[in-house]
């Protein structure tokens, strides 16, 4: 049964116990305001998968001032002071880049004490770590995935090569000084960089005394909450096609980013989860290599980035824009189990003559439903668009659909149509407040 939603408080009593909140496209679809927003009712935020790469940008009105915060690791719940967040097994933790953000958020007077916990199962990523990202890169040459250096890979390759160090060894810091000093000289003979292995060690050995009490086994605490009814907001990270089984593989992330990734990254049988909303931008971007069939290269693709702000949270870098991808994200939809749809950023189309919709692909000369493994395949589909006139009313403070301009409805519904999922939220703006419920 499609859902009808209102408002918040309405939407928090029909989605149910457990949601997730999925990317739809190649990441940065503006999953953040969505879980800032739901959080509010939530007791619970969990991060399933990633790491640092990720940045989920939260603008709020704070003290009669608008203020922008960027997270990396940590769930965007936390600017809720009583809400629980949690960074699960299925991340990998950059120690240092977590209490630089900690640090920033006590700077800006929310604090963490008590309300951050650390899965015992979660991954350390290690300096070296960076180091060895930054050299696969550069041997890659032309064939360069475009990774945000922050040592998510190769921190995932240790991981599945069985060689990982866990959050949990840093309770036996003994043993865990003696594995990292093995797995460094490991790699350094291996890439041929020089490492400081005990400046390494002391940096984590005074990060314990702060985080010490935060790392604990959170699967037992989600399973404990649940049982006593508590709501869980699992938040994802990147998009289901950066996904590394299910992505436009090799220009991928190296962890799963669809809503099989909450099973697997936070320990919740897949029976608990109740709804998926995908996040899905009002057009497509994409950022470092891969193909991108519905890119726009000239001065249209330049107008979208800089209305629409599309430059990475963590990385600064330009996005690659391009129009809406149909087959992207059904093909998303599919993967998740989406139920319900956040579109955003539906006011960054504003002032265009005409709209382009990419409703679907061809590859000789065949009508395909899926995205093709094959990226040779993928680079050579032809996408088939439909055309639809735009708008030019300002639509920033709009806060219900049927006040929106009459082809900004159009455009929504033409959308809702072609995804066979129903679009409940309509991001107009960067706050909070610039949301319509559908």
């Amino acid at each position: 049964m499609p859902i009808s939603i209102k408002n918040a408080d309405e939407a928090i009593d029909v989605l149910g116990q457990v949601i997730y909140i999925a990317g739809t496209q190649w990441g940065d679809e503006g999953k953040g305001k969505l879980v800032d927003i739901l959080s509010q009712k939530y007791d619970v935020v969990a991060r399933a998968a990633g790491g640092a790469n990720a940045g989920h940008t939260i603008c709020v009105n704070k003290d009669g001032e608008s203020k922008k915060f960027v997270f990396h690791l940590l769930p965007s719940g936390v600017l809720h002071e009583d809400k629980i967040c949690i960074i699960g097994n299925g991340l990998v933790v950059h120690i240092p880049a977590l209490l630089d953000e900690i640090h920033e958020l006590k700077e800006k007077g929310i604090d963490l004490t008590g309300r951050l916990l650390l899965s015992d199962r979660a991954h350390i990523i290690l300096n070296y770590h960076r180091e060895i990202d930054r050299i696969q890169e550069e041997r890659k040459g032309d064939n360069k995935v475009g990774t945000t250096l922050k040592g998510i890979g190769p921190a995932y390759t240790d991981k599945t090569s069985r060689r990982g160090i866990r959050m949990g060894e840093l309770k036996n810091f003994g043993s865990f000084a003696e594995k990292l000093r093995k797995n460094a000289e490991f790699h350094m003979k291996e890439y041929g960089f020089e490492f400081d292995i005990e400046k390494e060690i002391n940096i984590h050995k005074d990060a314990l005394e702060i985080i010490d009490s935060m790392i604990v086994n959170t699967t037992e605490y989600l399973d404990n909450i649940y049982k006593k009814g508590k709501t869980i907001l699992a938040e994802g990270a990147q998009g289901a096609h950066l996904d590394i089984d299910h992505g436009t593989y090799p220009f991928v992330t190296s962890s799963s980013t669809t809503s099989g990734g909450v099973a697997t990254g936070l320990g919740i049988a897949p029976n608990k989860l109740n709804t998926v909303i995908g996040i899905t931008k009002s057009y497509t971007t994409r950022v470092g290599a891969g193909p991108f069939p519905t890119e726009l290269t000239d001065e249209l693709g330049k107008k979208i980035r800089d209305q629409g702000g599309e430059f990475g949270s963590t990385t600064g870098r330009p996005r690659r824009c391009g129009w809406f991808d149909t087959t992207v994200v059904k093909n998303a939809n599919v993967l998740n189990g989406t139920t319900s749809v956040n579109l955003t950023k539906l006011d960054v189309l504003t002032g265009l003559e005409t709209i382009r919709i990419g409703v679907e692909y061809k590859l000789n000369g065949e009508t395909i439903n899926f995205i093709p493994s094959s990226l040779e395949d993928f680079e050579n589909v032809e996408v088939l668009y439909e055309e639809m006139p735009g708008w030019h009313e300002d639509i920033g403070e709009v806060t219900k659909f049927e006040d929106l301009p009459k082809n900004a409805q159009n455009y929504v519904n033409k959308l809702e149509e072609l995804l066979e999922v129903p679009i409940n939220f309509i991001g107009v703006g960067v706050h909070r407040a610039d949301m319509i419920y559908k």
